[in-house]
């Protein structure tokens, strides 16, 4: 049995001048909120307890995850019984004390996470912010992950939106070309396997501006061989856009939803322009047709992601732009019925962590 080191004045005062300087308490709380980023069951757990025993001036602290392991800075006193004190913690989901060992359980959004065990004299205030300064930074990991869950969804979300009629139209007129026109039929068979590639294929969550125009020209290039004249097409883009990097899959939707909801309507058809270039720090993408349009109240319900207007491609483009760039960009939709409809996308030309 070995007896708890006693915290002494000298300890205590090598600690706490450490840690007196306000700016160096929230550097170190940075820093546990960083660390606790995946959870109890993260990498960087053990650098948490570390800046926890600093912040409480502690002989020994650690964390504990539902599954009972801890993960220890320090020392406990060996004849405290820690790993029953944790396990009463977790049944009952209040704090535990044994002599000088403390456990205290963390819950997060009303469910119990982990628990924060902590040896030697501590005051309980100090307890009590570290208590909630573990359970928000345990709160924020929580949120990011569900946010990167959302925006992962919302991509597998686009995938699917692959509409079954033109699938069954390229093919049709593909193979309808098979005996008069074998070549164009091959070139438009490649083209086809080279959009489904693009749209379902795993790629990373960013791609560039060119890769973008590449599936846009594929996807076209298949719908004026289904729509024939009907169909008419201007593509520009500046070369100082060419490599700008872009959210995977946010320029695509919106000519799809120009032809579709568009041209198609219209006996005439029309014509479908998509023009990229810059203006200043940003990269400014159109998609404008002059099809049958909309009621602009009906383009707002679409940005908003009401499932009763339509489909669900110009809201997910919409917010997994501003959830990348911020609350100042996104999707700009001019319309009016009878007078077409033009989707402005502005992205800026160079975002940290936006890369290819």
């Amino acid at each position: 049995m070995s007896v708890p080191a006693q915290e002494g004045p000298q300890r205590g005062i090598v600690w706490s001048r450490r840690l007196r300087d306000p700016a160096a308490i929230l550097e170190v709380a940075r820093h546990v909120t960083e660390d606790l980023a995946d959870g109890l069951t993260g990498p960087r757990v053990r650098s948490a307890t570390r800046a926890i025993r600093r912040l409480l001036a502690s002989e020994g602290v650690a964390l504990a995850d539902l599954s009972g392991r801890l993960t220890l800075s320090g020392s406990l006193p060996r004849d405290v019984d820690t790993a029953q004190l944790v396990d009463d913690v977790l049944h009952t989901e209040s704090r535990r004390r044994h002599a000088e060992v403390v456990a205290e359980p963390l819950i997060v959004h009303d469910e119990l996470a982990g628990v924060l065990v902590v040896a030697g004299t501590t005051r309980v205030s100090a307890l009590r912010e570290v208590t909630a300064l573990l359970v928000a930074a345990l709160e924020r990991g929580r949120l990011e992950a569900s946010a990167e869950e959302a925006a992962e969804a919302e991509l597998r979300a686009l995938r699917a939106e692959i509409s079954p009629h033109f699938v069954y139209n390229a093919l049709t007129v593909v193979a309808g070309l098979v005996r008069p026109d074998p070549a164009r039929s091959r070139e438009l068979l490649l083209d086809f396997a080279d959009y489904i590639r693009y749209s379902l294929a795993s790629h990373g969550e960013y791609t560039t501006v060119a890769d973008e125009f590449h599936a846009i020209e594929t996807y076209l290039a298949l719908q004026r061989a289904v729509l024939g004249d009907r169909l008419k097409v201007q593509v520009r883009v500046a070369p100082e856009v060419l490599a700008v990097a872009i959210p995977y899959l946010v320029l695509q939707p919106l000519v799809e939803n120009a032809v579709r909801h568009g041209i198609e309507r219209r006996t005439e058809g029309g014509t479908v322009h998509v023009l990229g270039e810059a203006e200043g720090s940003d990269c400014v993408i159109s998609v404008e047709d002059d099809g049958a349009g909309m009621d602009p109240e009906l383009a707002q319900r679409l940005l908003a992601g009401d499932a009763d207007a339509g489909g669900m491609g110009l809201a997910n483009v919409d917010r997994r732009l501003r959830n990348v760039y911020g609350p100042w960009f996104g999707l700009v939709i001019e319309t009016a019925e009878d007078a077409g409809t033009r989707v402005v996308a502005r992205v800026p030309r160079f975002q940290p962590g936006v890369v290819p």
